[in-house]
């Protein structure tokens, strides 16, 4: 588990959506689901409704998230992968790599755990790929542990920018 004060490195698109998210939490849904608490006392006894047990449920989730989503967003380290540059693999680079096995080539840029999307490209900073890859150089080979097994991949072009 890592230290609550650590810092979140992200994009300035993923420091956006994880805003935008806190935003409509703290503005629309917060209020929808106290609402929905009042509607529900207001029927009279709660001791039996769904309605209200719901409500409250979702009162829960909302509260829990906005929790996780402040205290995310005030540790946040947003680094522009634009202003970056170099021929070592860090945070923010589009790496292409070719599998040792195939030849078949990839293409993904490193990210913040809260902005990866494989469909996307986008791989997590801290995941066995991009762990296997920081650091590393255009023509380095380096084995990435998968859960079929070790895979060795070259990397064949490091770059930054949006």
């Amino acid at each position: 588990m890592s230290n609550v004060r650590d810092t979140v490195p992200i994009t300035p698109a993923g420091a956006q959506k994880l805003k935008d998210e806190l935003k409509r939490l703290k503005e629309v849904e917060r209020p929808a689901v106290m609402r929905a608490i009042e509607e529900a006392r207001a029927l009279g006894d709660i001791s039996d409704s769904g309605d209200y047990r719901a409500a409250k449920e979702r009162q829960g989730f909302v509260e829990g998230r906005l929790r996780e989503l402040e205290s995310k967003v005030s540790r946040l380290q947003v680094i522009d992968p634009g202003k970056l540059q170099g021929t070592r693999v860090a945070f923010g680079a589009v790496v292409t790599v070719a599998s040792a096995d195939n030849g078949e080539e990839s293409t993904y840029r490193l990210v913040g755990d809260d902005e990866a999307d494989l469909k996307e490209g986008t791989v997590s900073i801290s995941s066995p790929l991009a762990r296997a890859l920081i650091g590393r150089e255009e023509g380095d080979t380096v084995t990435v542990k998968t859960p079929r097994g070790d895979r060795d991949m070259e990397i064949l072009e490091v770059r930054f920018g949006k």
